[in-house]
This record gives C-alpha cells, sequence and structure tokens, in this order.
C-alpha cells in the first residue's frame, strides 16, 4: 500500500461560519481503518476486523455534520482544557481565583459550553519513522477562553501502526500556568456500532481504587478501594453483570498505579466474545474514566441508521484527575510556561 493511499481526505461538511471540515482516514496494511474530523477531532469511524478477518465500525457517530453539530454525548471528541469535572467550576492558581461555567451542575464538565470538542483544529499529514501514517492536529486556545487563564498551543496526533495500534499523542504549551488535562471520548461497540448494547463485553481494568464522587459525581478528592467490591474489574467481567451494580450504572474514575511517572501502562482490556474482538487501552495517564453510557436513551440516530440505546457503547477516558487544581495531593494537572505536557493513549485490537 503507497503512503498516499494511507493518508487521505475529503470534505465533510461546512460549519455555520464558512469554515470547511475535513475527514481523514488513515488506512494500515491489516484491515485497521481510522477516520476523523478536524472538527473536536472527532474520531468518527473506525473498522477494525473480527477473528474472521471481517472489518466492522466500532464507534459511535454520526454521518454527517449535522449530527455533531446538535446535542450529543461528546462522540469521540478531544475533552480539554480539562476532561471531567472541576469542583463547583472554581479553582485558585497563583493566588488567583477563577470560575468556570456550570455546565453540569453543580460542576464544570469536559471544559466548559464550548471546550476542545466544538473547535475546528488544523491538520498535517505525518509519517513516522516506522512508516506509520498520521496527521497532527493543532489548535489554539486564547487567554481566558472558557475562563482559563493563558495562551495555550495543544497538538494531538492521529497514528495508525501496522500492529492494529490506533496512537493519540498529546502535546501543549502555554504562555500562562493552566490546568490541563486531556482525553478522548470515544465510545466503543465492539460487536459493531449500531448493533445493540455493551452488555455482553468482558471488561478488565487493572486498577486497586477509584477517586471518591458525591451524588452528583463531584470529586471528593479521595480514593477508595474497590477490593471485592462492584466495581472490581481486576479480574474481567461481563459488563450486562456488572452494571446493575456499579453506582448509578455509570462506571468510576479508576485510579492507574504505574512504576514511573508517565510509565505507559496497560489500564484496560476489553472483548466482545460473539466476534472476537479485543481492545486494550494503553496510557501514561494517572486515570481511566469507565463510563458505560447510561445517558445514551434512544434519541440519537447513528451512522448505522439505528437509534442508540441506554449502555449502547463504552468509554474508556484516559486522562489525569480532572479535579488535580483544587486536589493537586490527587494528581497534578498545572502546565506552566517552559513546561511540555505530554501524553500517549494506545488502542490496541487483536481477536480471541
Amino acid at each position: 500500500m503507497s503512503q498516499p493511499d494511507k493518508i487521505q481526505s475529503r470534505p465533510f461538511g461546512k460549519l455555520p461560519d464558512g469554515e470547511t471540515v475535513a475527514e481523514y482516514t488513515l488506512t494500515n496494511a491489516r484491515g485497521l481503518t481510522l477516520k476523523f474530523l478536524t472538527y473536536g477531532g472527532i474520531i468518527n469511524e473506525l473498522h477494525a476486523p473480527d477473528r474472521r478477518g471481517v472489518t466492522t465500525d466500532v464507534v459511535l457517530g454520526f454521518d454527517s455534520l449535522a449530527g455533531y453539530l446538535g446535542p450529543h454525548l461528546y462522540f469521540g471528541a478531544i475533552i480539554g482544557r480539562v476532561s471531567g469535572r472541576i469542583t463547583r467550576g472554581r479553582f485558585t492558581l497563583d493566588g488567583r481565583d477563577y470560575h468556570l461555567a456550570i455546565n453540569n451542575p453543580p460542576n464544570h464538565l469536559h471544559g466548559g459550553t464550548v471546550g476542545f470538542d466544538k473547535r475546528l483544529w488544523k491538520a498535517r499529514a505525518v509519517v513516522t519513522a516506522e512508516n506509520a501514517p498520521g496527521v497532527r492536529l493543532t489548535y489554539r486556545s486564547p487567554h481566558h477562553e472558557e475562563g482559563y487563564p493563558g495562551n495555550v498551543d495543544v497538538a494531538v496526533t492521529y497514528l495508525l501502526t501496522d500492529a492494529n495500534e490506533v496512537v493519540l499523542l498529546y502535546e501543549a504549551v502555554t504562555d500562562q500556568a493552566t490546568p490541563l488535562c486531556l482525553t478522548n471520548h470515544s465510545y466503543f461497540d465492539l460487536a459493531g456500532e449500531g448493533s445493540g448494547t455493551i452488555e455482553n463485553h468482558i471488561l478488565q481494568v487493572a486498577s486497586p481504587a477509584i477517586a471518591q464522587t458525591d451524588e452528583d459525581l463531584t470529586l471528593l478528592g479521595a480514593r477508595v478501594p474497590v477490593a471485592g467490591k462492584p466495581n472490581d474489574f481486576n479480574r474481567p467481567k461481563r459488563l450486562g453483570d456488572a452494571i446493575p451494580l456499579l453506582f448509578k450504572n455509570h462506571g468510576d474514575k479508576y485510579l492507574l498505579p504505574r512504576p514511573t511517572r508517565k510509565a505507559l501502562v496497560r489500564a484496560a482490556r476489553v472483548e466482545e466474545p460473539a466476534s472476537g474482538r479485543v481492545m486494550e487501552v494503553l496510557t501514561t495517564e494517572d486515570c481511566l474514566q469507565v463510563y458505560t453510557s447510561v445517558f445514551l436513551d434512544g434519541s440519537l440516530i447513528g451512522k448505522s441508521g439505528r437509534a442508540y440505546p441506554k449502555f449502547g457503547g463504552l468509554a474508556l477516558e484516559a486522562e489525569g484527575y480532572p479535579d488535580g487544581v483544587n486536589h493537586p495531593e490527587m494528581g497534578d494537572i498545572i502546565l506552566r510556561p517552559g513546561q511540555t505536557y505530554r501524553q500517549t493513549t494506545i488502542y490496541r485490537f487483536t481477536t480471541a
């Protein structure tokens, strides 16, 4: 396969201001195909082979830009400046108080009203030394955007390797101290997008503890061991058996042990027995948010033309501790001038 065949692009639609959104396609030699948009960095399609070699799209999403411009639950998008919840939308940094949008009462969620998921990113094709095709997305978040301090230059590179890995490389620099905690918010259904629920998926998460929350999913700055509890996924569990026992059927933020800071570790493994598809999540981040898509309600129609039901997808969001700006003992998420934020997350596909 020639390099031009591995990286392709096409117009996907126009924003209300007339700007064109592009869709990029990366293809490897083993049947994996990744499609994503310059709007929000949204992973729009991800085609992975099953145990018989049959490829199927395994991420939730829409077949037109209109779907992404309407209300939805962050399908496939880059989330920032801070993924997750900042308590009461407030923090103090270097002696200054900051107040952010309360867009998920009583908290600030996923970067605010217009976060990175709703921004148009610039794109440039890249190829690694190992000949893996990729695209580098860049965005400048201006000072005071959504209430955050500092001008922040962010780059997210999507790579597709011949080991059937989707690699996400994040980088950022700032001219003022600011909280920064990035993730990707893809929803996976390894049986195939729109095929039903993820209740037959088998999930394993390598973590001894979760971040404690209250009834509003507000982070409380404490660790809670999971050993022997319904949310202990250190041994694989069928999600249909586990979900009814989870707090609000939602899923938790798992705290990931690692030998050294920023070491790449395997955080999770998920398997869909009928197809044999297996996805592993490897990350350098401190947390993995497991989300069962409990808030899907059948009102959104996906690419398949079928409605997405409750538990129609599984999100595995690798990130820092979102409220680290208020609880630095749980994880430092402050980026300062002269520093470079770096994160690596890998979705590795195999079969069983």
